[in-house]
């Protein structure tokens, strides 16, 4: 672990200022995933400062919707009554995550900023973009059954490994930062980044911005929702794929649709064309079906990771099945 300068922050103003006297300045939390990238020399910073004592830990009413502290820790999220009651979508997919001890750890605003678990990128030796840009990408041609199949670039097909994220993304989800040139809310969709030719920029914060809070909107409240994830084992893994709908019906017809992926690109992926095919259509499985394939036209697999194509396929269609009580049958 390299040098660094570590300072305690008592509020945002002063984290702003410590954190902006490095160049390399970043902010720690629960420090459930930076900790792990500077102990292995993965992240380098040259200044840390510890934002745990910011009074950022609320969950309020906030414009019809619920705004939450970015010092919040997930189990806390998970276990807010307010929380489990209007948006049980978020508390479904955080339990789904990681264990119980890291979850009382974890932040919300940390959860945010996770960086991929790709092997190449934890692997000092290997080419990685991310870590070092310009390296190349062993993972192209390497083992890649983990690896994103949507909105990868030829420099990097990891994928974003958060559950909170998927679930913040389909419920359309506002994040607001504070940096030394003001205020600005980012919704989560934009928030997160593809990697084309910058993969080691995992988001659109600026340098020196600190996560203060996420708003989550009063309209997606009380819709049907579920949250699915499909993994190698079942617990303490990382998602093959991960799909978060929110969806409200009447009549018969979708009215409106949220759906948001994991597992399967850089960031939590918004699969707009399936929402795009369902709202206003009437439930079936064939609705499903074609609504999924759709959305996965697009995919780009590798040599070990084509087979999460039909396994997104067929978890959306299940889970739409079952928000919307149609028999699937045996997918």
């Amino acid at each position: 672990m390299n040098d660094f300068q570590y300072s305690r922050a008592t509020d945002t103003a002063s984290a702003l200022e410590l954190a902006g006297r490095s160049q390399a300045g970043l902010f720690i939390a629960g420090g459930t995933n930076l900790v792990d990238l500077m102990r292995e020399g993965i992240v380098r910073p040259g200044a840390v400062v510890d934002v745990t004592r910011l009074p950022l830990d609320g969950i309020d009413e906030h414009e019809g919707g619920l705004r939450i502290g970015a010092m919040v820790r997930n189990s806390h999220l998970a276990a807010n009554e307010l929380i489990r009651e209007r948006y049980p979508l978020l508390s479904e997919a955080i339990l789904a995550g990681a264990s119980a001890q890291l979850r009382n750890m974890a932040t919300t605003g940390g959860n945010l900023m996770q960086r991929t678990r790709c092997y190449y990128f934890y692997d000092g030796a290997a080419h990685c973009n991310k870590r070092l840009p310009g390296s190349g990408c062993d993972a192209l041609e390497g083992f890649n059954r983990i690896h994103a199949i949507l909105g990868a670039s030829e420099h990097c097909i990891a994928t974003h490994p958060s559950d909170m994220c998927v679930a913040l993304c389909a419920l359309d989800a506002v994040v607001n930062v504070e940096g030394r040139n003001g205020s600005r809310s980012i919704p989560v969709r934009e928030f997160h980044r593809l990697p084309g030719d910058t993969p080691d920029r995992d988001t659109n914060l600026e340098s020196g911005e600190l996560i203060t809070s996420v708003d989550l909107p009063g309209r997606t409240s009380g819709m049907r929702s579920k949250y699915r994830k499909v993994r190698d084992r079942a617990s303490y893994a990382f998602a093959l794929v991960s799909v978060a709908a929110a969806l409200k019906v009447e009549n018969g017809k979708f009215t409106e649709v949220r759906i948001a992926l994991g597992g399967v690109a850089h960031k939590p992926w918004r699969a707009e064309t399936a929402e795009r095919i369902l709202t206003g259509s009437t439930a079936s499985d064939e609705l499903f079906e074609h609504a999924a394939a759709a959305e996965l036209a697009a995919a780009v697999p590798r040599r070990d990771n084509a087979f999460k194509i039909e396994l997104a396929k067929r978890t959306i269609a299940d889970v739409l099945s079952e928000l919307t009580g149609e028999t699937a049958g045996a997918r």
